[in-house]
């Protein structure tokens, strides 16, 4: 098969881009792909390509650019000279931009393909039914609001052209296939994007690293977490470090500077900036907890099964899409009011003071990880890829007869 994928990629700050990575390294190890064509955001000298297993080729396409009004233009072009047997969009609603137009602009082309007659599958990680657009930073405004749901809508439905669109919790499909009448939408879960050997489970020496990664300053708000730490340390609990390990939402440039002059008090505390690909075993791997200061979800979270497959005990809050996640995938984790530096206290402290209660965790969502790894997930894929180009054979024989 030659599969053509649309994502961003390191070193690119789209949103995705670690996601597609992980993508990118494990349809370039199954012996089905022959020819692996990545449609990005960056240049191919730049594009941080992983190392695999196996004979695949790959060809790097700079085709698009964030918040470019000529994307389509630019996407059709690259598709009319890669000629694919099949394009996978690895999407969410603000991947081509954060300006309306060349954000919806972009999604219109899962629909061009489709069109075109290329088994097209679109890879969606939230649907705008399920995000709560004043917490993720887009409107406080009701009459903006329903201008947004009814483009977001609008927009679904041109998605929905597609020949299947994939959603990564299982509520998802059911919203999309009774609101728009369809049969197209299935699941496809998340996928841990590593499965290391069972972790030690031991930390290393020094303080207790309480650790938050992302990016922050929508619905992802690290002052909750930096008081919780302060109420700790009144506690007397003094052998800790804070970590914030990602950088600011594309939405809110400036947040991390602003949360980082606000507690200049704070020797305990470190932010990281953006993390290199290489180093993200070594933060998880350092950390004694992972925590998730969310005041809502927008979609599965990649965090999550990260911090799994490295073994890790999590405290998270018990929100809509996060909570729904931990049940049907089977993660475990120690539960928080939102935006409650006191229930957060209480709840990172029920982990670090208890080796116990943070072992037993971490083995439970290592098992959930394992459970799921990227290369059954890019397996399902494909099965849904030849599926499709079956059908389309035995059409086109149908119409020949």
């Amino acid at each position: 098969m030659k599969l053509a994928l649309v994502t961003a990629l390191p070193p690119s700050k789209v949103t995705l881009n670690e996601y597609g990575y992980h993508l990118v390294k494990h349809f370039a190890a199954n012996e089905t792909v022959e020819e692996l064509i990545l449609l990005t955001d960056t240049d191919p000298e730049e594009t941080e390509l992983p190392i695999f297993k196996g004979n695949c080729k790959i060809t790097v396409v700079n085709c698009w650019k964030f918040n470019s009004h000529k994307n389509l233009l630019t996407m059709t072009k690259a598709i009319s000279q890669t000629r694919p047997d099949g394009v996978l969009f690895n999407l969410q609603f603000l991947k081509f931009g954060d300006k309306k137009i060349p954000a919806a602009l972009g999604l219109l082309f899962p629909a061009l393909c489709k069109l075109r007659g290329i088994p097209t599958i679109v890879l969606l990680h939230n649907i705008l039914e399920r995000v709560d657009l004043e917490n993720a930073g887009f409107t406080k405004n009701p009459i903006l609001k329903w201008i947004y749901n009814f483009i977001g809508a609008t927009l679904t439905r041109f998605l929905l052209i597609s020949d299947l669109v994939a959603v990564t919790i299982q509520k998802y499909v059911t919203i999309l296939s009774e609101k728009y009448k369809t049969e197209k939408v299935v699941l496809v879960p998340h996928g841990a994007f590593e499965t290391p050997p069972s972790p030690d489970y031991k930390l290393p020496q020094g303080p207790k690293q309480i650790m938050a990664f992302g990016k922050f300053g929508t619905y992802k708000k690290v002052e909750v977490l930096i008081d919780a730490c302060e109420l700790l340390m009144q506690q007397g609990i003094h052998n800790i470090e804070i970590v914030i390990a990602g950088t600011d939402s594309p939405n809110t440039p400036g947040y991390l500077e602003s949360v980082s002059e606000k507690y200049p008090h704070l020797t305990n505390l470190r932010f990281t900036g953006y993390v290199e690909e290489a180093d993200v075993p070594r933060i998880f791997s350092d950390s004694a907890v992972v925590v998730f200061p969310y005041t809502s979800t927008t979609g599965s979270s990649g965090v999550l099964h990260q911090a799994g497959s490295y073994g890790k005990a999590v405290v998270l809050p018990d929100l809509s899409d996060l909570g729904t996640l931990i049940r049907d995938e089977g993660y475990s984790g120690e539960f928080f009011i939102p935006e409650d530096a006191i229930s957060l206290a209480s709840a990172i402290k029920n982990v670090i003071t208890n080796d116990g209660k943070r072992i037993s965790i971490g083995k439970q969502n290592y098992k959930a990880a394992c459970s799921l790894p990227m290369e059954r997930i890019v397996e399902i894929y494909l099965g849904h890829f030849e599926r499709l180009q079956s059908d389309a054979s035995s059409k086109k024989a149908v119409e020949h007869v």
